[in-house]
């Protein structure tokens, strides 16, 4: 589990073709690094992936065809900033919220524009995720958890502070870039009790 509070910002390095998945290196940046492990979870644009090898400054992991198709991992090309955060250990702060690392789909920056010293970020989705999404409520973006501002048919809005903007790889991103979208979970989990019903006896 993750908490979509962005630890560091990396770069792709390579993808390289494996049988039809793909294998990533990616340079750490400013991720901590320290006591990284074979094995360990790392969120990548907050896609949880598994470190399969590490150097002092870079990790691979392998991606799934199925990961490189439905996130926008399949599509970056090498030296695109990353947002990299570590799996959460037993005791840490929840400063955002609870991810998980397994993106549902994939928007895109519809807008940008400034708000005082902030700036108001606008993002269409899938028509299938747009349920999920609530006024006040939690959304991961690229890994990076955030509170919708707003919320129509077509999209969602969320304001970005600067050290946000400043400390993701939101700084590079433009209109028309593509994003991965985790929902709440919370709200997947009320869906399926609404869908079960009451048990028999009414309890």
């Amino acid at each position: 589990m993750f908490t979509g509070l962005i630890e560091g910002v990396g770069t792709l390095v390579s993808r390289e073709a494996r049988g039809g998945d793909a294998r990533l290196r990616i340079a750490a940046g400013s991720l901590p690094f320290d006591g990284v492990a074979l094995g360990e979870s790392i969120a990548v644009n907050g896609v949880c992936l598994t470190v399969v090898a590490f150097d002092d400054a870079h990790f691979e992991a392998d991606a799934s065809n199925e990961t490189l198709s439905l996130t926008t991992l399949g599509a970056l090309a090498p030296g695109r900033a990353l947002n990299l955060e570590r799996a959460m250990r037993p005791g840490d702060r929840l400063g955002g919220h609870l991810v998980s690392g397994h993106v549902d789909g994939v928007g895109r920056v519809a807008s940008v524009a400034d708000d005082g010293r902030a700036q108001r970020w606008r993002f269409t989705a899938p028509a299938a995720l747009m349920r999920y999404i609530a006024r006040k409520g939690s959304i991961c973006v690229d890994g990076v958890s955030l509170t919708v501002n707003a919320v129509d048919a077509d999209g969602f809005e969320v304001a970005l502070v600067p050290h946000t903007v400043a400390h993701t790889a939101f700084s590079g991103t433009a209109p028309g870039d593509p994003v991965n979208l985790e929902v709440d979970l919370l709200a997947r989990y009320v869906e399926r009790l609404l869908e079960a019903g009451t048990p028999a006896g009414g309890r």
